[in-house]
């Protein structure tokens, strides 16, 4: 009867350990099992050189389908879009999700700027890289400028434009910037309270591990905030140049970027189609999938 005892107490050990690995190190233990997925669900996940940076993506859908590219936003990455790349890829299209300089698990360099206008040039390098032509391009938050700048200055690569709760335009936030990188356990809060409806109780223990990850990396955030600050790459007087089809989807409750500048962008695009998604706020593409995945997958196939 030893052995079936040792064996016991060696899982008990173990799973203490996992527990404190857990514990410990939560975001760590949360990113693992998200890779770990990808590859037994046989998600591509490579990486390209782009002006000497290693960007990071992955891709789902069948090889030979139409290419979709999709740009997450500030401080997010290329996993953000999981709940929405099932639907197109059941559509038949081939996504492709690079992760921008600076974010998930593409290079940091301290010399890049993190402005909207090198990380364009940063997607259409990533573009290239892979042979990509011509894209629908969609773009979410901080990834929906570099796509409106992308589809301003190289139309011929774009197919269709897709702008998920979008930023871009000359607006002065009424929020305070400081709380992308939160310092403390009330910021993360607050920011929550920014990006969702009813934000969840998050863990101590997870915000602990959120914030140490944000002392880390933060810099890149404070970086790009600041870029995007000066307004130098905004695009009110550009947008009426862009002549295909554009796809607007807003969350009704967006305190990021309200539904007032997705009724600007609208305006500004003639042939651009506007759909607000009530009781959703800026992470509608991933909290409210079910209702915008059948209208972003109809735009796709006109």
């Amino acid at each position: 009867m030893k052995w079936p005892w040792r064996v016991l107490w060696a899982a008990v050990v173990l799973a203490l350990i996992a527990g404190i690995g857990f514990y410990m190190r939560p975001i760590c233990c949360i990113n693992a099992r998200t890779y770990l997925k990808e590859d037994l669900s046989g998600v591509t996940s490579r990486s390209v050189q782009v002006a000497g940076h290693r960007v990071h993506y992955i891709a789902e859908g069948p090889a030979g389908g139409p290419a979709i590219v999709l740009v997450h936003g500030l401080g997010g990455r290329c996993e953000d879009w999981s709940n929405l790349v099932p639907y197109l890829a059941k559509a038949g299209f081939r996504v492709y999700m690079p992760d921008l300089v600076g974010h998930g698990r593409s290079d940091r360099p301290a010399d890049f700027s993190y402005s909207i206008r090198d990380q364009a040039a940063v997607v259409v390098g990533f573009m290239d890289a892979l042979g990509l032509k011509q894209v629908e391009l969609g773009g979410w938050s901080m990834g929906g400028w570099i796509a409106e700048l992308i589809a301003i200055e190289h139309p011929e690569r774009v197919r269709r434009l897709m702008l998920l709760d979008a930023a871009g335009l000359d607006v002065k936030p009424q929020w305070d910037t400081a709380l992308f990188t939160p310092d403390s356990a009330v910021q993360l809060a607050q920011l929550d309270a920014l990006l969702m409806p009813r934000p969840p109780p998050v863990p101590a223990f997870l915000v602990r591990d959120i914030l140490r990850i944000t002392r880390r990396n933060g810099w890149v955030v404070k970086r790009a905030m600041a870029s995007m600050l000066t307004a130098q790459d905004t695009t009110d007087n550009l947008l009426p140049q862009l002549k295909m089809p554009v796809l607007i989807v807003w969350g009704s409750l967006d305190l990021i970027t309200p539904i007032d500048q997705a009724q600007a962008m609208h305006k500004l695009i003639p042939q651009s189609e506007l759909d607000l998604f009530d009781g959703c706020g800026h992470l509608a593409p991933l909290q409210c999938t079910a209702q915008i995945g059948p209208k972003v997958v109809q735009f796709a196939e006109q």
